[in-house]
C-alpha cells in the first residue's frame, strides 16, 4: 500500500510536522529522506530493508557507492545525498566544539568522532587540536591502517600541533571490529604520546577508542 493512502496520522512527513521528528522511528525519518519507494514497496518499508541490512544509521551513511548501488531503488544520487548529509552532521559538531570548551562537551566530543571515524572500515587515527582554553583549533586525520593496525608517529602529531599552535591535543581511532575496549597497543600508544607532547609543552588530554555505537575514553578509565 502506497503511504499516501495510510491515515494521515500516520504518515512519516505529516506525523513529524505535527508531532515534532523525535516522535518519528529511524524508518520513518529515513523514508521521509528517501521520498518514494519502488514497486511493491513504500519508502517506509525500504528503509526498513536498508537499516536491516546495513545494521544500524551509522552504517548505512557510512556505506560506499557500490554497497548502496546494489541495493532496489538506490543509486549515486542517494548516495550522494547520504553523504551530504552526513558530512552536514559532521560539520554542525564541530561548529559547536568551536565555540566553547571542548572539555564541558563530552558528549558531543564523543557524537563527532562516532560521526567521523566510527564507521570506517579501516583503523583512522584522528587529532583534535585545541587552544589554551580548551576550543577547538582545528582536525586531522595523521593515520590511515589496514583492519587491524594504524601505524602512529608521535613526532608527527607534535609536529602538527606546534604548526597549529595548539595547546593540547585529543586524539581518537577506531575498531574496525566493533569492540571499543582499548587494548594493550592503545594504552601504550597513550603513554608515548603523552611523554612525546609533553617534551613541547603540548598536553595529551585524552584518547578515545572509537565505533559507530560508542567512544570509549581512556582518561576517564585513569589511563592517561
Amino acid at each position: 500500500m502506497s503511504i499516501m493512502q495510510w491515515p494521515e496520522s500516520e504518515r512519516p512527513r505529516e506525523k513529524l510536522l505535527q508531532r515534532g521528528p523525535q516522535v518519528l522511528s529511524d524508518a520513518e525519518l529515513l523514508a521521509i529522506f528517501l521520498r518514494t519507494g519502488v514497486r511493491g514497496c513504500s519508502a517506509v518499508d525500504m528503509a526498513r530493508q536498508l537499516l536491516q541490512r546495513f545494521g544500524s544509521l551509522g552504517r548505512l551513511l557510512a556505506a560506499s557507492a557500490d554497497e548502496l548501488g546494489s541495493c532496489t531503488g538506490m543509486g549515486l544520487a542517494k548516495y550522494a545525498q547520504f553523504a551530504a548529509v552526513k558530512e552536514l552532521a559532521r560539520r554542525l559538531l564541530a561548529e559547536d566544539l568551536k565555540l566553547g570548551d571542548v572539555l564541558d562537551s563530552p558528549d558531543a566530543v564523543r557524537h563527532y568522532l562516532r560521526l567521523a571515524i566510527g564507521s570506517q572500515e579501516v583503523e583512522v587515527f584522528l587529532v583534535l587540536f585545541l587552544t589554551a582554553q580548551n576550543g577547538l583549533l582545528a582536525v586531522e586525520e595523521l593515520a590511515r591502517g589496514t583492519l587491524t593496525e594504524t601505524r602512529v608517529y608521535p613526532r608527527e602529531v607534535a609536529r602538527r600541533a606546534l604548526q597549529h599552535n595548539a595547546r593540547a591535543v585529543i586524539v581518537a581511532h577506531n575498531h574496525p571490529s566493533g569492540v571499543a575496549e582499548p587494548s594493550a597497543a592503545d594504552r601504550a600508544l597513550t603513554a608515548t604520546l603523552k611523554q612525546a607532547l609533553q617534551l613541547v609543552d603540548i598536553n595529551l588530554l585524552d584518547h578515545f577508542v572509537v565505533t559507530g555505537a560508542h567512544a570509549e575514553s581512556l582518561a576517564e578509565r585513569g589511563w592517561l
